[in-house]
């Protein structure tokens, strides 16, 4: 529970049926009694003298994409329709809900019926609780996690924070040849890509070196040697979102989705013929073995791209319709430090740098090596936003372990000297370190245990930091079109108060769901709001989170609507907004769909 003592709220009663996503009516539980401090559902509410009495509201219809007529009927303050009662038969109109009340329909969705669900909203500036429903409930946090690890590595590492990826030659020189070897050694840059490694081998080839007599040697010593996170899925284990983790690695894209390649599948050209299959970066680390066939043009795609355990053997079946369009699936490699060294090889083949001898694993450089290039990455709060906004779990982790090195020196870039150096940050912020559980960066793990009291209180602290403003702007923003703005928010809350103006950071796995961030309200105040709901057996309950912020965004201090709210937000590019996938995942994890 936060340590702030609530205000009291303006507290018209109210009741509803919300409906869910296919158009279903809802029933709720009754309201407390009158004047009483908590109402059934466990939240804590502090009312006025004499309530409204509670309305039946009629449901209405609710489209998939959109938060739907509901929302916006409480947004523009429109009048509530009483349903008929009893045997009366009038019907009357009555006020529209306060705020608290608005929240409390929404968490009465039958959806939650079961489940569980801790929320708290404050005032962002003082701290001051305003509404809370089981403040102190441990529950999987999902990728809310990445809030604790996100803000804890812009305080312990600094927003210009870099990484530094270099190739070091120990050996004697004699003109182009290097009687010795020749290193790459990575420090945990998770935004590396092939034309980066090519840069490297342009500087090789640039010093001199023509040959190496001896081995190239990947340097990954600065992190451990463990790769997956604890208790992270078995059968996650090829997905690209569960990628390994290693202090030398290569990302695909300008996503960085280090720790991966993108195989695509192009039909041929008719019905009995293989498909093209590429794979980007070009890579001779990853097998592939074809065995899809392209299908008639009005048959069923059944493509699937499986990496098998244990190794970097990628098979592609099933079949591809004919004049298709080509189809991407991401997967991770076996052994990610493997996968930068053979990349690289490569680089130096076409340089012109012969390496005689073999390609060597996780031995570290030699103190009296010579540095013959460098790569420098970009700056924390720079890679703060593809990994806030995107999602990236592979970057919380290399975060987790880096700030465990900084922190602890050589021989701790581990989960267990990361973990310790957040939870000094949040207990510093005074977050109670002593209830809560984080057992990896990104939130992957089923055995993280947060609140949204834990998290309440880090999103008022932060707010006092120097790097704030970096960090915030590196949070999703509602309904924000482009993909580095917008995120895992991209194509929620549009054509609401909300839009262009909640940042909040999503989570997504299946049965567990979170948003926490800011929005501002109706009177231009800034509020914090925590999110956290688990067990529910539906979908997906993101237009349950996404009513309670919009319902945020359009109230006034005094707790009641302010007319027809203006739409304060970023511009859409043209309406290019999917619906949210309802599957458990982070929208952006469901590669190349378009959140």
């Amino acid at each position: 529970m936060s340590r702030h003592t609530p205000s009291p709220l303006s507290s018209g009663s109210s009741a509803g049926t919300p409906e869910t996503e296919r158009d279903s009516e809802h029933g709720t539980e009754p309201d407390s009694e009158p004047g009483t401090e908590r109402d059934r559902a466990g939240a804590r509410l502090w009312r006025r003298p004499h309530p409204h009495p509670r309305p039946h509201l009629r449901p209405h219809l609710r489209p998939r994409a959109r938060l739907g007529a509901r929302i916006v009927a409480v947004a523009a303050g429109l009048a509530l329709v009483l349903g008929t009662g009893g045997a009366a038969g009038a019907r009357t109109a009555g006020p529209p809900p306060t705020w608290d009340k608005a929240v409390d329909r929404a968490l009465a969705d039958k959806r939650l019926k079961g489940a569980a669900a801790s929320v708290v909203i404050s005032d962002a500036k003082s701290g001051r609780v305003l509404y809370e429903r089981d403040p102190g409930r441990r529950l999987m946090p999902a990728s809310n996690t990445k809030l604790l690890t996100s803000a804890a590595a812009m305080d312990v590492l600094g927003p210009g924070y870099r990484y530094r990826t270099d190739v070091l030659a120990d050996g004697d020189r004699d003109g182009g040849r290097l009687d010795g070897d020749l290193y790459v050694r990575g420090t945990g840059d998770p935004t590396l890509l092939a034309k980066d490694y090519d840069a490297l081998a342009a500087d090789v080839a640039d010093s001199g070196i023509e040959e190496v007599t001896g081995r190239l040697v990947a340097d990954d010593t600065r992190f451990d040697s463990e790769r997956l996170g604890r208790s992270w899925a078995a059968d996650d284990e090829s997905a690209y979102y569960s990628s390994q983790i290693s202090a030398l690695s290569l990302a695909p894209d300008t996503d960085y989705d280090a720790g991966c390649v993108i195989v695509e599948i192009v039909p041929g050209s008719g019905p009995g013929e293989k498909p093209k299959v590429e794979v980007t970066p070009s890579n001779r680390y990853v097998d592939v073995e074809n065995a899809a066939t392209t299908v008639d043009k009005d048959g069923s795609d059944t493509l699937t791209v499986q990496r098998e355990h244990g190794g970097n053997k990628v098979t592609v079946s099933g079949g591809i319709p004919a004049g298709a369009d080509p189809k991407k699936e991401w997967t991770s490699v076996w052994e990610p430090t493997g996968y930068a060294a053979s990349v690289f090889a490569d680089a130096l083949k076409r340089h012109g740098v012969r390496v005689g001898g073999r390609t060597e694993l996780g031995r570290a450089t030699p103190a009296g090596a010579r540095r013959v290039g460098r790569h420098t990455s970009m700056p924390l709060a720079e890679l703060s936003v593809p990994f806030l906004k995107l999602s990236n779990n592979n970057h919380a982790e290399v975060l987790t372990k880096t700030m465990g090195l900084e922190t602890k020196g050589k021989g701790h870039g581990t989960w267990s000297a990361g973990l310790a150096a957040i939870r000094g940050f949040l207990k510093k912020e005074g977050v109670d370190t002593r209830t809560l559980r984080q057992v990896d960066g990104s939130g992957l793990s089923r055995m993280d245990n947060v609140s949204a009291g834990h998290i309440a209180t880090l999103l008022h602290s932060v707010r006092k930091k120097p790097w704030f403003k970096q960090w915030y702007d590196a949070l999703p923003v509602a309904c924000a079109g482009d993909r580095m703005k917008g995120g895992t928010l991209r194509s929620r809350m549009c054509d609401t108060p909300a839009e262009g103006n909640a940042h909040a950071k999503t989570g997504s796995l299946t049965g567990a769901s979170g948003l926490s961030g800011y929005v501002t309200d109706a009177d231009g105040r800034e509020l914090a709001y925590s999110i956290v709901t688990n067990n529910y057996l539906a979908e997906s309950v993101k237009d349950i989170e996404d009513e309670i912020v919009v319902t945020l965004a359009s109230y006034g201090k005094d707790g009641k609507v302010r007319g027809t709210p203006e739409k304060r937000g970023a511009g859409r590019d043209d309406g290019d907004h999917a619906p949210s996938p309802t599957f458990g995942l982070e929208c952006t994890w469901t590669k190349p769909a378009r959140c």
